[in-house]
């Protein structure tokens, strides 16, 4: 019988931060208690010392001038010192970039075999932000982060073939899982829906942050859509500028629980504008709700959102082109329906039970733990030479 791991997860982003990185973290945790493991998280800023029975660590950290809502942890001595007292089988980076950086280097001195999540296109976002120039050397860091991690795990086909493109590896697939429970047809309210749509209207709905990488501007394609009510829920820094140019829309806020459950099963059409998306869990629990998805053809949507079936693609090249899938949406009930019923059964066998399994399959690989018969294929280790 295969011994329980000790696992330390050195979290670029996690609570009270709510974000898909932060998500991520607690939906490892919940699989590791429930299955014996010991885990332990090291964070940055302000927030809870524990998550279940995990103890967390807090280190200092600053918040970016430009996204004032995002803290980076600072790299310091602690972060060793935490993983030599912890002893862990494996250190996790979930998203490493400053704090993962001194969580990497902690475990490569204490002899500590890693693994590196990627989950933030920051090269992408980097652009949106009109921080293009910097792309290079975001790569460079990321890369040198990377290379002192025994595996990377790469959300999507995309973010995998990226990464080997910029030197990056050995590079494996692990997706994210979904709550079947908590994203399902069976939450779809009625009493939302009318007063939402109250002449019957087509909802149609973006859900996730408002921020400049989501490039929700998009948005404005869809704002007089006939026979159509446009809904949004979540809350970022472009909100205010896009409820100017959306008069007519409904603006439901940040959103969780039930509340969160309801809002995604009771759209009609599920539309996703950020082109940057290494996966894109939003999209997933749209799926799972059992609504078609309008996505665009880049990243992580290119796995999950299969073109005419589950919901349809657009070229991000051609954001007016977005207008057009949704039109043939609305325009169509029986359309939508079949597409609805086809994109929940899409991901009926992604569960967090299973990708955790998944994942600590890598960390027994990393960490020499595992029966050299159930080990996951790892690729060998390539890199490119990038200028």
């Amino acid at each position: 019988m295969l011994r329980g791991v000790r696992v330390a997860i050195v979290a670029e982003s996690f609570l009270p931060e709510v974000n898909g990185v932060t998500n991520s973290v607690l939906r490892v945790l919940e699989h590791l208690e429930q299955h014996g493991h010991d885990a332990l998280v090291v964070a940055a800023g302000e927030g809870p010392r524990s998550c279940g029975h995990a103890p967390v660590e807090r280190v200092g950290a600053v918040s970016l001038p430009m996204y004032r809502s995002f803290s980076v942890g600072l790299p310091t001595p602690k972060v060793e010192a935490t993983l030599a007292r912890f002893r862990p089988d494996v250190v996790h980076l979930a998203a490493p970039v400053v704090l993962g950086a001194a969580g990497a280097v902690a475990a490569r001195r204490l002899g500590i075999p890693a693994v590196a999540v990627y989950q933030t296109d920051l090269a992408g976002f980097a652009g949106r932000y009109r921080l293009g120039v910097a792309s290079g050397p975001i790569w460079s860091w990321l890369r040198w982060v990377h290379r002192r991690a025994a595996l990377t795990l790469a959300p999507s086909t995309l973010a995998a073939w990226q990464l080997r493109h910029h030197g990056i590896g050995p590079v494996a697939r692990w997706g994210r899982g979904v709550d079947h429970d908590r994203f399902h047809p069976r939450h779809r309210n009625e009493m939302l829906r009318r007063r939402l749509a109250p002449n019957g209207e087509v909802l149609v709905g973006y859900v996730g942050r408002l921020a400049a990488e989501k490039q929700v501007q998009h948005l404005a394609q869809l704002h007089d859509l006939k026979g159509s009510r446009l809904v949004v829920v979540g809350d970022g820094p472009e909100r205010a500028r896009l409820q100017r140019r959306l008069p007519n829309a409904a603006f439901l806020g940040f959103q969780s629980g039930i509340g969160l459950s309801q809002a995604v099963a009771s759209l009609d059409v599920f539309v996703h504008t950020g082109g940057h998306e290494t996966f894109c869990q939003a999209v997933q629990e749209g799926l799972a709700a059992g609504v078609p998805v309008v996505a665009p053809a880049s990243g992580g949507p290119l796995d999950l959102v299969q073109h005419g079936q589950n919901g349809y693609l657009w070229p991000t090249s051609s954001p007016e082109l977005l207008r057009g899938a949704v039109e043939a949406l609305v325009e169509d009930a029986d359309l939508r329906a079949r597409m609805g019923t086809t994109a929940h059964e899409s991901v009926t066998g992604r569960s967090w039970s299973t990708l955790g399994d998944e994942l600590l399959a890598h960390h027994r690989a990393v960490a020499g733990l595992a029966d050299p018969r159930h080990l996951p294929h790892l690729p060998a280790r390539r890199h490119r030479r990038v200028a």
